[in-house]
């Protein structure tokens, strides 16, 4: 018999005092900087490089919820098709009304994808894991990424052996924030979701975290403010290093 799903007040409360005993991390925008791509994308079409990207962002997460929400998930795509479908829409949206009659982009977008399969890693997420694997704390992914590509970006990073768990929602066909996503880091830890720390750089993940019942850090490289529907994330901070204050060393 499967256990009772706790309250909504029971879920947004954290216990005082109750460190967490595992971590898991949002990976795209958290782990890897998505942002990255719009290097490459400067270089492929000059002067629309920053808006490629971040329309690219904002599409392919918009593409998530409505494959989500939309016929009880009935048009459900894994993460990387919607990805290259959101670049698609972004080029027509921003590049195509300025380029040439019949312009073909096909090899901007393979480029472009490939890039994605390789994002750059922020630098202090080894300091931070190896910390973490120091202190016995077990870690994880959780991602709307499918496998191939979360191992891939794992990889390519160096991430090998310092995470216990690469955890994506593809075996359920629903990304976050659907509650069943956030479900799949209980299920995999065993733990409940008042004792994992959930990290994500995405203020809807973040809320929609706390919400579930995680404890939960915001990372706000951006110094942008927070989703503004009533709900504030356990902490926030500036930097995956912030992680390590949920979890202060042992003192002999």
């Amino acid at each position: 018999m499967s256990k009772p799903r706790p309250t909504a007040a029971e879920k947004s409360s954290v216990r005082n005092g109750e460190a967490p005993r595992a971590a898991l991390f949002d990976a795209y925008g958290t782990l890897f900087d998505v942002y990255s791509v719009g290097l490459l994308a400067e270089q492929l079409f000059p002067g629309h490089g920053q808006a490629l990207g971040l329309l690219w962002r904002d599409k392919q997460i918009d593409y998530t919820r409505l494959v989500t929400t939309c016929n009880h998930g009935a048009h459900y795509q894994p993460f990387w098709a919607l990805t290259r479908a959101a670049l698609v829409y972004s080029l027509k949206r921003i590049v195509a009304p300025t380029a040439a009659p019949g312009a073909d982009f096909a090899p901007q977008i393979e480029r472009l994808m490939n890039q994605y399969r390789h994002l750059s890693a922020f630098p202090e997420i080894k300091t931070v894991l190896s910390t973490l694997k120091a202190q016995g704390i077990p870690t994880g992914i959780l991602s709307n990424g499918d496998a191939a590509m979360l191992n891939l970006a794992v990889k390519s990073a160096g991430l090998d052996g310092l995470l216990d768990h690469v955890i994506s929602v593809d075996p359920i066909r629903k990304y976050k924030t659907h509650p069943e996503a956030y479900a799949l880091g209980e299920q995999t830890t065993g733990l409940s979701a008042s004792q994992i720390l959930f990290v994500s750089s995405n203020a809807w993940d973040a809320l929609a975290a706390t919400w579930y019942g995680y404890q939960t850090l915001w990372v706000n490289r951006y110094q942008l403010p927070f989703e503004e529907l009533g709900t504030q994330p356990t902490r926030s901070g500036s930097s995956l290093r912030d992680v390590l204050a949920f979890f202060p060393a042992p003192t002999n």
